[in-house]
């Protein structure tokens, strides 16, 4: 049997760690779930002149997770994740990009992140981002405002797609 999700007000007495991990977990559910109940078509609207779409922001925040959990902690490099060299490109749709393929795999990505950083403590160093060597703490802060911004982005997105809907 699943457990429902612990929620942010759930673990305010809880030690830090478990905090971020709570609120990282809130965030990603958030933006996978824009696309909830969407159509194809709405989720690949374009609404705004850049190449955002409710479909490509969640496509980009599986981006984000690789690189931060990935790339970061391992040291692979991009090119052996199988993720774009850069930010824009991970907007950018394909064919074979659904919403339920691109949930699916933001959903294995965050995984991914779960696992690799389980054995981590926050004060631990991570070395292979671009910037040089940071602390697990500020790579979980740096994810929670990242997530934070695309969420709020994707909420106005997906305003925007449903008062677009024909009204009966």
């Amino acid at each position: 049997m699943t457990q429902p999700p612990t929620l942010a007000e759930d673990v305010f007495q809880q030690p830090v760690r478990v905090q971020f991990e709570v609120f990282l977990d809130e965030h990603r559910a958030g933006i996978r779930s824009a696309l909830d109940g969407l159509s194809e078509e709405e989720a690949r609207r374009s609404l705004v002149p850049s190449a955002t779409t409710l479909l490509g922001l969640v496509k980009h925040a599986t981006f984000v997770e690789k690189v931060w959990f990935d790339e970061a902690v391992t040291c692979r490099s991009r090119a052996e994740i199988g993720i774009p060299a850069t930010p824009h490109e991970s907007f950018l749709l394909t064919e074979d990009d659904t919403v339920a393929s691109v949930q699916q795999a933001h959903e294995q990505a965050c995984e991914a992140s779960r696992r690799a950083t389980a054995p981590l403590g926050l004060d631990d160093i991570v070395r292979g981002n671009r910037r040089g060597p940071l602390p697990l703490r500020w790579v979980y802060l740096h994810m929670l405002r990242e997530l934070a911004q695309h969420c709020g982005h994707a909420d106005i997105l997906r305003e925007q797609v449903l008062a677009a809907r024909p009204q009966p």
